[in-house]
């Protein structure tokens, strides 16, 4: 099948071919980064912008390497450094951006639904790197790619995702992605960080880390988001790690080959021991990795929908 969409702005959005598609284009990409000179020339002549409101240091050095694999040109603008400063709104900020006649917006952004707005305001393709509570596809995508790789297969998989499932658009994205491509998922975390209704979106809750872990082929552990606790209703780091923390003496009672990930980044002590951090369960490093090939396939992917555009235009 061929991509037809102008950005990628969430998986609730994507059927399992188009997902499928992004992981096998993916794959292909992984062995660019495995050669002596790490470049293709398949978006030379274009260039990427990197538009963050947030600070970001995987994410916005991923897409940056991913894009410079690519050949294509890249500007990194920092919303503290920016005309946003003088009151310039985002769909200014976009539409100036494209007046540059740029290619691509990769957009991080602190309020939910803020690519939507944007994508919907120019005519360049527009890729979520963040937004708010929402969704954070590409994440999800190396997420999944990473479980493929380790497993052949996503279908069947039983997969937890433990940690501050209330503020992560991490684990949204997860949902949404790993259940079209047929895999159960389970969340666990303290009761006040499981948003109302998210059974909704066909996960089975749980409040008990030992049962999040006993069947799981693979635990997705998110970082505790203290910074959001406004109202101090989150339990100490200590009791946190006490109760829902990723041990080796939790994970002794999994499954022996459980694949831990995690996106980073990481608070050991808090949300995972550096035991398991660091072991051979672990694929959190392999996650970095993968993230590039997956940024560079999305990138590729929405560029073609762009040249086949222009060709029906001649």
């Amino acid at each position: 099948m061929h991509w037809t969409k102008k950005d990628l702005l969430g998986l609730e959005y994507l059927s399992k071919e188009e997902i499928e598609l992004i992981l096998e284009t993916a794959a292909s990409f992984k062995e660019v980064s495995r050669r002596s000179i790490k470049k293709v020339p398949a978006l030379r002549g274009q260039t990427v912008v990197n538009l963050f409101y947030e600070p970001s240091t995987r994410t916005r050095v991923s897409f940056e390497v991913a894009a410079k694999r690519l050949s294509a040109d890249v500007i990194n603008i920092s919303a503290q450094e920016s005309s946003v400063r003088k009151g310039e709104t985002l769909i200014d900020t976009g539409r100036n951006i494209q007046a540059l006649k740029a290619d691509i917006i990769v957009i991080r952004h602190s309020a939910s639904g803020a690519a939507n707005i944007l994508a919907r305001n120019v005519e360049i393709s527009v890729i979520n790197a963040g937004d708010g509570w929402h969704e954070h596809p590409t994440q999800a995508l190396l997420d999944i790619f990473t479980l493929k790789e380790k497993f052949g297969h996503i279908q069947g998989l039983k997969v937890s995702i433990v940690g501050d499932i209330a503020h992560s658009r991490v684990a949204r994205s997860n949902i949404w992605g790993l259940n079209k491509l047929g895999a159960s998922v389970t969340v666990c975390a303290p009761k006040m960080l499981i948003p109302p209704g998210i059974e909704e979106m066909a996960v089975k809750v749980t409040y008990d880390i030992e049962e999040a872990l006993k069947d799981a082929d693979a635990v997705n552990v998110l970082r505790m988001q203290f910074e959001r606790d406004e109202q101090k209703a989150f339990p100490s780091q200590i009791d946190y790690f006490k109760h829902f923390g990723i041990t080796q003496e939790r994970l002794e009672k999994a499954k022996k080959d459980i694949i831990v990930m995690h996106p980073g980044p990481i608070n050991r002590g808090v949300e995972i021991s550096s035991e398991v951090a660091d072991s051979l369960n672990s694929v959190i490093l392999e996650q970095v990795t993968n993230g590039i090939a997956v940024r560079m396939a999305v990138l590729y992917l929405v560029s073609q929908t762009k040249e086949r555009k222009d060709e029906d235009t001649d």
